[in-house]
């Protein structure tokens, strides 16, 4: 069994309606991702999943997140880190079944929370 990994950031705004009275107010932050695969390579090719496949996938997933109002998004009505991980981890899985995980950081806060899926 082989895992392939991928990681890519993001900056973006949001609000949550519970928690911390600071966190009623928009405010940013800067996301990083890693997405992780499992699976057995094909053996003609060798490849679990070509990195090249992998990136214009995160590519696009990155590109509705980037600099968004992230409430906005639609599936993100509360976008937590661990809704932000399952948003990630769906989209991800519905172009690469490989997907079994995926964790996202707030390095600037030590925060991150990790995703794993059927």
């Amino acid at each position: 069994m082989i895992e392939l990994s991928q990681r890519f950031s993001f900056d973006a705004a949001h609000h949550l309606d519970a928690g911390a009275s600071e966190n009623r107010r928009m405010h940013g932050h800067s996301f990083y991702v890693e997405v992780t695969l499992r699976g057995e390579p094909d053996p003609r090719t060798g490849f679990l999943r070509d990195f090249g496949e992998i990136d214009a996938t995160l590519k696009r997933i990155r590109d509705l997140l980037d600099h968004r109002l992230l409430n906005d998004v639609e599936g993100l009505a509360a976008p937590t880190l661990e809704n932000i991980a399952r948003f990630i981890h769906a989209r991800a899985k519905a172009v690469m079944p490989e997907v079994i995980r995926v964790k996202i950081e707030r390095p600037s806060y030590g925060q991150s929370c990790t995703f794993e899926g059927a």
